[in-house]
């Protein structure tokens, strides 16, 4: 089965191991074309990231976008990627600095962003939002090993160190899922927003881990309202993006949430919805879908289950 298609099914079940396991066997190594994919690149002094090549590339999908930040005390990785990436993403920061990591956070629970936890689990202490914590519990790579879940959680921030070493994690409600963090680089400018902002295409909505597709793009609204002072954003897949780009891609998540809302209110059925989606014309770039990852059926269900409740 191609590997887009077991993305997809990981995703939608939330659980990698599981869907692999039944499909083909052990979680698959790197294949030549992604390792060759998978790139380090410098977004500012100190930061890096390990591309993961997007998940509309089959072939050279390694997973999110891995964040590499620099510290005096040692490295803090943003996101671990697929399974068996683990080896990969050490000898890449390699490249770039000889101090050890010592710090995981991950920005939610999805396989393709905390896949080679396991791999650092031993010797790094490794932070999620305490939603997140909980919905690994239930992946099946994690049952029974709690020694490879995250060590630590929070609630609604949490701030790791001092200066230009300085780390802000926020949680500001549901939306990709119930416990997506964002990590901020304060110093830097930067943030690290996971698949809250994946790609330019309407979002994966994983409802079965607590997200919400009418709560996305206020999540992604309270996300711009309180962070301050940003310039750059690491997106879950995607090349590394602006503020303005986030600001962009929320008003494009706020605008379908309320053509979704006008179309269940004019009686149309999801099926008839969805069929007529089309990305307005003023988002340049934008796709329905990344993949078979989200796209217009799945969001304009999860926006009228929603609206029922």
């Amino acid at each position: 089965m191609k590997r887009v298609m077991v993305l997809s099914l990981i995703v939608i079940a939330g659980s990698f191991s599981m869907v692999v396991s039944a499909l083909q066997g052990p979680p698959a190594a790197p294949t030549a074309a992604s390792l060759a994919a998978t790139k380090i690149e410098k977004v500012k002094e100190n930061l890096y990231i390990i591309t993961g090549s997007g998940a509309e590339n089959q072939d050279t999908f390694s997973g999110g976008n891995t964040a590499v930040f620099i510290t005096d005390a040692g490295v803090t990785i943003v996101d671990t990627k697929l399974p068996n990436w683990g080896p990969t993403i050490l000898e890449r920061i390699k490249t770039v600095t000889s101090k050890p990591v010592t710090r995981v956070i991950n920005t939610h629970t999805h396989s393709d962003h905390t896949g080679s936890n396991a791999f650092f689990a031993q010797n790094v202490e490794t932070i999620v939002q305490e939603n997140t914590r909980t919905n690994m519990a239930r992946m099946d790579e994690f049952k029974g090993n709690n020694a490879f879940l995250p060590k630590r959680t929070y609630k609604d921030t949490l701030t790791l160190g001092t200066g230009k070493d300085q780390i802000d994690l926020y949680y500001f409600g549901s939306g990709h899922t119930n416990g997506d963090t964002f990590v901020v680089f304060p110093a830097l400018r930067t943030m690290h927003a996971g698949d809250m902002f994946a790609w330019r295409a309407l979002p994966y909505i994983d409802v079965d881990n607590g997200g919400s597709a009418v709560a996305h793009p206020q999540t992604l609204a309270k996300v711009l309202a309180g962070v301050r002072n940003m310039d750059t954003v690491i997106g879950g897949h995607i090349p590394v993006a602006t503020w303005n780009d986030l600001k962009e891609y929320q008003a494009f998540s706020s605008d379908f949430v309320a053509w979704a809302q006008a179309e269940m209110k004019a009686g149309k059925t999801v099926d008839q919805a969805a069929a007529e989606f089309k990305v307005p014309a003023r988002y340049k770039g934008y796709t329905s879908g990344v993949g078979g990852f989200g796209g217009p059926k799945p969001n304009t269900q999860a926006v009228y289950d929603e609206l029922k409740k």
